[in-house]
């Protein structure tokens, strides 16, 4: 376990939040040019979030949070839970550590100039291996944990693309198995893979995908939306088959569903969104006689993936579904058992009609869909605590970081 702080250096750490607040922004991004100057350090990292700028600005809130919080480190817990995922995810290793402090400590020291007085920069690097150490420590306790685990592995492992299926226009699935032909670790509903890719013309690639199917020692599937210009969903719906390999990681991340523990769940998504849900509700049965609602909004019926899938389960008793089409209800869909239709998108009026205070609610999907159903959450009484939610990209959205 890392050492204390000591209050001398809490001191100065809190005493640097005004220039974080300031410049923050740009320490990381100082600190990310030397840190990619390095191609082995570089591939470590997804860079679409490098190009438009998401992860220097999701890393600049986490230093803030940091600094801000340095006094009471149990409030940052989450956020530590999920960038330790993150970095098991990525096979990221103690001897990776010393390369992120110098181009941190460095990018401080350029960007604050003479500001950055000697005393600063010694308060910073104790910081920042305080916090190493903290990270570390658990990466190496989940490490243990998938190396222990029935099916379980730590590094990454070859798997084949067993099949692929057209989910909807714009949504492809990828079933994988092991290409050793054992067991795979079953994962928690709401995981997710992730991938150390070669793409041609683009190199190494690193990306996560939630696992969208079952938890199962047999398989994974991932449920991926061709995006405009994804460099990496392009390759997948365009060049990924049957029989193609693949290099994957365990299972990771924290935004698992327990269904032992949650009596009445809220499942709240949009676009792709859907994916870590699908994982939860496949693996339920009518006869759990869990309290399940599913929200979901798509375009249309051509890009709403998993659709018979839903009205299937809300057909067997699962769950309920409310499934909202931004370009109108489709002429075929009518309401079925369980399952109700609605034009337009999921809107905070509407939302607030539905408000069940003792329900944990989970979300997924854009941005900026979250921060409103966040709000919207928080002001009809829902406690902070009953609100759950995943990132797909890097966190970068100031006021989601914050209820996390």
């Amino acid at each position: 376990m890392a050492a204390p702080l000591d209050d001398k250096t809490r001191s100065i750490v809190k005493a640097c939040v005004p220039a974080l607040e300031a410049h923050g922004l740009d320490i990381t991004q100082e600190m990310y040019k030397r840190l990619l100057a390095d191609p082995e350090i570089r591939d470590l990292f997804n860079m679409s979030h490098q190009k438009d700028g998401e992860q220097p600005k999701a890393l600049a809130l986490a230093v803030l949070a940091y600094a801000r919080n340095i006094d009471t480190l149990g409030n940052l817990g989450g956020m530590v839970e999920r960038i330790t995922q993150k970095h098991v995810g990525l096979n990221i290793l103690p001897e990776h550590y010393p390369f992120v402090g110098k181009a941190l400590l460095g990018a401080i020291e350029h960007v604050l100039g003479d500001a950055a007085t000697p005393e600063i920069m010694e308060a910073w690097a104790k910081a920042y291996w305080f916090l190493a150490d903290v990270l570390i420590g658990r990466e190496k306790q989940i490490y243990e944990e998938h190396e222990a685990a029935p099916g379980g592995w730590v590094g990454w492992r070859s798997f084949r693309v067993r099949s692929v299926k057209q989910e909807s226009s714009i949504i492809r699935s990828f079933e994988l198995t092991p290409t050793d032909g054992k067991p795979v670790m079953k994962h928690l509903p709401g995981q997710y893979l992730s991938f150390k890719l070669e793409i041609p013309e683009h190199g190494s690639q690193r990306r996560n995908y939630s696992i969208s199917s079952a938890p199962s020692s047999d398989h994974y599937r991932i449920s991926v939306r061709k995006e405009d210009g994804g460099v990496v969903s392009s390759w997948f719906h365009d060049a990924v088959r049957e029989e193609t390999e693949l290099q994957v990681s365990a299972p990771a991340g924290d935004f698992v569903y327990d269904s032992a523990n949650e009596q009445k769940t809220v499942f709240l998504s949009a676009g792709i969104g859907l994916t870590p849900f699908i994982s939860a509700v496949d693996a339920l049965s009518a006869d759990e006689k869990k309290n399940i609602r599913f929200i979901h909004g798509a375009h249309a019926a051509d890009t709403n993936a998993f659709g018979a899938d839903i009205q299937k389960l809300a057909g067997s008793g699962v769950l309920l579904a409310d499934i909202f089409f931004s370009a109108g209800v489709p002429s075929d869909a009518t309401n079925a058992s369980n399952v109700r239709y609605h034009a337009g998108r999921i809107t905070n009026d509407w939302l607030t009609t539905q408000i069940d205070p003792g329900a944990v609610y989970r979300l997924c999907g854009p941005d900026a869909f979250m921060r409103d159903m966040v709000d919207t959450l928080k002001t009809a009484g829902v406690p902070v605590a009953n609100i759950r939610y995943e990132f797909f990209g890097s966190a970068a959205d100031a006021e989601l970081l914050a209820a996390v």
